[in-house]
């Protein structure tokens, strides 16, 4: 999938202002780039994984993040022992929101990352400087759930150029556990990915409505429930 030829994404990696919730949102032409760029650990952190994309990337740095170093300190150290790394992007935000990111110089045009509180938004093989900017301004401004917001970024870079060879795929997750939840259930909030499309961006928004509306109404029956009975289904699948 992430050949020689095959890399160019651009991707934001976040959690929102309370720190409840971590998540990344990812584009790109290649398919299923949900199964390589995404990563998210509740309550540690999340980070993208792209360009000539380390795969390892992914579960090292949760596992850093998880023994409490900061995002700038996985960066570093998930780089520097990595001979391929100015091949390499790198989007991390920590449990604590703050957030690094890593673009390598051999990463193909146009290519660049922007850092702010609680967020790190990266691409790659872009169309060009104004689609990463044009992300990062708009999760800033963007109110709601931390899926919204980072699908509203999505959105504002692809509407900017996005991959300049187009987009099929996109993906989004999102982590988090209600102190309520069993200790089975998983800590995968939202996993949504659109694998090959024509109008990946727009059909994962399909997607995340639907999501959305279900646990919406999922969370207001636990509340009814709550107080009656223990137990009860998980939020997800």
């Amino acid at each position: 999938m992430y050949g020689r030829d095959g890399h160019g994404t651009f991707s934001l990696v976040a959690c929102d202002d309370a720190r409840e919730y971590w998540g990344v949102i990812v584009a790109t032409k290649p398919m299923s780039v949900g199964a390589v760029v995404p990563w998210a650990r509740w309550p540690v952190g999340a980070l993208a994984t792209q360009a000539m994309s380390n795969y390892q990337y992914g579960p090292e740095g949760l596992a850093l993040l998880e023994k409490g170093r900061s995002a700038e300190e996985v960066v570093r150290s998930l780089t520097r022992s990595d001979r391929r790394r100015d091949d390499r992007q790198l989007g991390v935000v920590d449990a604590r929101g703050r957030s690094a990111s890593w673009t390598g110089a051999r990463c193909r045009e146009w290519a660049g990352h922007v850092t702010g509180d609680g967020y790190s938004c990266q691409g790659n093989l872009l169309a060009g400087p104004e689609v990463v900017p044009a992300m990062a301004r708009t999760f800033e401004r963007t109110r709601g759930t931390l899926a919204h917001r980072l699908y509203r970024a999505l959105v504002a870079g692809a509407r900017a150029g996005g991959d300049r060879r187009g987009t099929e795929s996109a993906a989004l997750l999102v982590v988090h556990r209600e102190r309520w939840f069993d200790r089975a259930w998983s800590d995968r909030w939202t996993d949504l990915r659109v694998d090959q499309d024509a109008h990946p961006v727009e059909a994962l928004g399909r997607l995340l409505r639907r999501d959305e509306a279900t646990t919406r109404r999922f969370l207001a029956a636990r509340v009814r429930r709550r107080g009656r009975r223990g137990g009860g289904d998980g939020p997800g699948h």
